[in-house]
């Protein structure tokens, strides 16, 4: 007697099950201020030190922030703050 194939469903990429990525946003500062951008719909502002790593990530909103390369200062992101200041 043959087996039949059972048939496969497709595998769905983690994105579909887990919701869209996080934000990745470039920084030059090692102190970033992040209140989600959303303003009133936003949440508590918050001062991450990243340090000497690579990137840091808002334990509220999981905007991921990482070391820019290059020179200069952009336009930052709404919600985010850069720089030892406490504004």
């Amino acid at each position: 007697m043959a087996r039949k194939a059972a048939a496969k469903t497709p595998v769905q990429p983690a994105t579909s099950v887990l919701g869209p990525a996080p934000e990745v946003i470039a920084v030059h500062s090692h102190r970033i201020a992040c209140d989600g951008g959303g303003g009133a719909l936003g949440h508590p502002r918050v001062w991450l030190e990243m340090g000497e790593g690579a990137y840091v990530e808002c334990p509220y909103c999981d905007r991921r922030f990482v070391r820019a390369t290059g020179p200069g200062r952009g336009q930052t992101a709404p919600g985010v703050y850069e720089g030892s200041g406490g504004h």
